[in-house]
Formats: C-alpha cells, sequence, structure tokens
C-alpha cells in the first residue's frame, strides 16, 4: 500500500496549547473524536507501509468517524516528530544564557536541538512560501 500524506503542523483542540508543548497519543484520541481538521502544505510524501501499519491506520480511522486514514498518518506523525524533539538530548554548552531561581548558571544547549530548530524553521518559511 503507498499512502499519500499531506504533512502539516498539527494544532490539537484538546492538548497542547502553546509553541514547544508535544502532542502526546492521548491528545490525538480526544482530538479525533472533535472536528478539527489541521492545517497542511501542498506538499505530498509518498510511504509505504507495512501491511499491519496499514491495517491498524484503518482500523483508527474507523473507529473515528470523520477521520479519515490521511488525517490518522498526519496526526501520528506530528505527536511522532513531537516526541523525536522532546528526546533530543540537551548538551550544556560553554555559554552562560541565565541563572535559575537558584542563582546558578544556565548554559546554551550545544546539542543537537539548536540546529533542529534552525533547520525546522527554515523548512517551514520555505513550505509556507
Amino acid at each position: 500500500m503507498v499512502v499519500f500524506v499531506m504533512v502539516g503542523r498539527f494544532t490539537p483542540v484538546s492538548g497542547p496549547q502553546s509553541p514547544g508543548d508535544t502532542m502526546t497519543f492521548k491528545d490525538l484520541l480526544d482530538d479525533w473524536s472533535k472536528e478539527n481538521p489541521p492545517k497542511k502544505t501542498a506538499e505530498h510524501y509518498a510511504v509505504r507501509l507495512t501491511i499491519d501499519d496499514a491495517a491498524r491506520i484503518h482500523a483508527l480511522a474507523d473507529l473515528f468517524p470523520g477521520v479519515d486514514a490521511e488525517r490518522v498518518i498526519t496526526d501520528l506523525v506530528s505527536a511522532a516528530l513531537d516526541e523525536i524533539e522532546a528526546a533530543i538530548p540537551y548538551e550544556a554548552g560553554d555559554e552562560v544564557i541565565r541563572e535559575d531561581e537558584f542563582g546558578d548558571p544556565v548554559y546554551a544547549d550545544a546539542g543537537l536541538t539548536p540546529r533542529f530548530l534552525e533547520l525546522v524553521q527554515s523548512h517551514k518559511s520555505a513550505l509556507e512560501s
């Protein structure tokens, strides 16, 4: 099975509402019970799913009337990306960017997160234009 997905940022009704919050799978289930189609890009991504994954996607779509397989895939990709972003480890750099409430130094992140966020913004700008 080949699935074409229009990937966009998922904006939940019941889940996180501010930038930096992550979408949980529980939030997806809650949101699928409501009408809230996410904003999508015009770009398509073709993926080939395993038979088991395709069956589970169709089963989720069947459980929630008004939610099609494309929406299930789009929302699952968004939730998975939120979890991956949250899992990127913080690596303390040399630069002190502030002090915490106890007066201890807080160091700039020298790990992958700053570069990842920079690349996300760059790609987002290109997709929105």
